[in-house]
């Protein structure tokens, strides 16, 4: 028989579309609520009207190790939109720059002497510190959650010049927050999770882009899923509550005052969003206190249209030493087969963007300009054809010092009621991979859950007689 229990998703972002795809495959009955008008959460595409384009409200990136993505991606069709470049390129505003590799023996070199100035003695002793880092990445320091990742950096004698062009921009990427107030746990956590995925695949974790847009890669095929499935999605669904009875789920409400009946629910919204939602829940007082404490780090991403190529290089390209206005230039061009047009598309990306969060779009579109032409000559005659400035004030959780030890798993006291986000636990920092994660973890546990029996028809207590 099959299973009677009514599975509610709450949020429709990445956490909530892969717990939704998975149950359903596993042939549960499946309510997705989305607050919105559309699916996705903070990872969808939307509409560059001058251009008549369709980019990312940001651009992501897509490492090697993200096994739970790559099942996602699976489930709905849509792995072969991901690819991964031989190199990358770090950019010195001084016309300085050097191709990061990330494969075979191209990727020591990266990680000891990625520095176009570095002598033989500077990559020795970048050498001896990575190899330090690494056996305290799988053996770490109990002090690590206690201090920032520079601190760390300076603990295990990293050369300012490793630094430099690779390890604080590399540390930026992990966590979207500066060296200086980043965890080191943080950061000790995913490059261990990426040093042992490199062992497990006999291959070092690289890192990759989408070759599409984001709803091609992410939302279109979950539709798909959901109407071969027969899931129900209902939008503007903005969930107040779920209500708990001697110690199972027994429905959601509603902004609008209904409630939708059910049986277990996956709770996958953000942390900036939990509040209220489990306070039926024994331990809603410390899940809240935890999602508080986390708090939100600020993304700002801009889709630059240009009238003109910047001339770039590789399909990313970091700016070493641009730290704060902008982090990585991605060309749209090399990466999506893109037409040039009406406009060359750049995706400029901000990461601990607390200084940029709060300025208007031409204070930042200016800003980035400036930059830009400090690191591309090409730069200096572009005019702008249309430029979208995404600021994300809540983009992720933070991860600075004091965090450690936050995230709530996403198992509860309550059997039928599990969470799932990148803000909870999980061998990732903030990522799309522990996003997916989290669903995946979130989904096992509700499967292992023993089937209720099916109520069978009643029988009477007397048959009638037979004449």
């Amino acid at each position: 028989m099959g299973d009677p229990r009514r599975y509610v998703v709450i949020g429709g972002g990445l956490a909530g579309l892969a717990s939704a795809v998975w149950l359903a495959e596993a042939g549960k009955q499946v309510t997705l609520l989305e607050r919105r008008g559309r699916l996705g959460g903070r990872t969808h595409a939307m509409k560059a009207e001058a251009v008549d384009d369709l980019p990312d409200n940001g651009q992501h990136v897509i490492a090697s190790g993200y096994d739970h993505l790559f099942r996602y991606l699976e489930s709905v069709g849509t792995r072969q939109y991901v690819a991964f470049p031989h190199a990358a390129t770090l950019r010195w505003p001084d016309g300085r720059k050097v191709a990061m590799r990330t494969n075979g023996l191209s990727a020591w070199r990266t990680f000891t002497g990625a520095h176009p100035d570095s002598t033989l003695l500077d990559r020795l002793r970048a050498a001896v510190a990575t190899t330090r880092l690494g056996w305290q990445c799988l053996n770490q320091p109990a002090d690590l959650a206690d201090i920032s990742s520079e601190q760390w950096f300076q603990r295990i004698g990293m050369p300012a010049k490793a630094r430099e062009a690779l390890w604080d921009w590399l540390a930026l990427g992990v966590a979207a927050e500066p060296v200086q107030q980043e965890s080191a746990k943080v950061l000790a956590d995913v490059l261990a999770t990426g040093i042992r995925l490199g062992m497990k695949h006999r291959r070092p974790v690289t890192i990759g882009y989408p070759t599409t847009d984001l709803d091609t890669l992410y939302i279109t095929g979950a539709k798909e899923v959901f109407a071969r499935h027969g899931v129900e999605v209902r939008y503007r669904a903005v969930a107040r509550q779920v209500h708990i009875a001697d110690g199972r789920v027994t429905g959601v409400t509603l902004a609008d005052g209904s409630v939708v009946p059910a049986d277990a629910v996956v709770c996958a919204v953000p942390n900036s969003n939990i509040g209220g939602l489990l306070d039926d829940l024994p331990e809603h007082a410390e899940i809240y206190a935890a999602a508080q404490k986390l708090g939100y780090t600020p993304i700002v991403s801009t889709n630059l249209y240009l009238d003109r190529p910047l001339g770039t290089e590789a399909e990313f390209e970091a700016l070493i030493g641009g730290t704060g206005i902008i982090d990585e230039v991605f060309d749209r061009q090399r990466m999506t087969g893109r037409s040039t047009d009406k406009a060359w598309l750049y995706c400029l990306t901000t990461s601990g963007a607390y200084d940029q969060i709060h300025k208007s779009h031409d204070e930042v579109v200016a800003e980035q300009m400036a930059l830009l032409r400090r690191y591309y000559p090409a730069a200096a005659e572009a005019k702008i054809v249309q430029a979208q400035v995404v600021p994300m004030p809540k983009a992720t959780f933070s991860q600075v010092v004091g965090t450690h030890g936050l995230r709530p798993d996403q198992r509860t006291s309550v059997p039928t009621l599990v969470l799932a986000g990148d803000w909870t636990a999980t061998d990732w920092s903030a990522t799309m991979e522990s996003a997916v994660q989290s669903a995946a973890r979130a989904v096992d546990h509700l499967l292992r859950l023993p089937t209720p029996p099916t109520p069978s028809a009643a029988v009477p207590d007397e048959l009638p007689s037979v004449p």
